[in-house]
């Protein structure tokens, strides 16, 4: 077999592994993203029933 062929094969199970690497990597960051996407709807939602039950609460006192 021709040198430049047996180091291509010597190379390609590496480039494999961190072609699968890249893209564990990414799909977990990818994931992370989202969720913190999530968190933040639910924290500005959260927080937007919070001062409107704050505001009623108000309304109830006042009368």
């Amino acid at each position: 077999m021709h040198p430049v062929l047996q180091a291509l094969a010597a190379l390609v199970p590496s480039a494999g592994v961190g072609f699968l690497f890249w893209l564990a990597i990414r799909s977990i960051i990818a994931a992370d993203r989202q969720e913190r996407a999530a968190i933040a709807r639910l924290d500005k939602e959260a927080a937007l029933a919070a001062r409107q039950n704050a505001a009623q609460s108000d309304k109830a006192d006042e009368t």
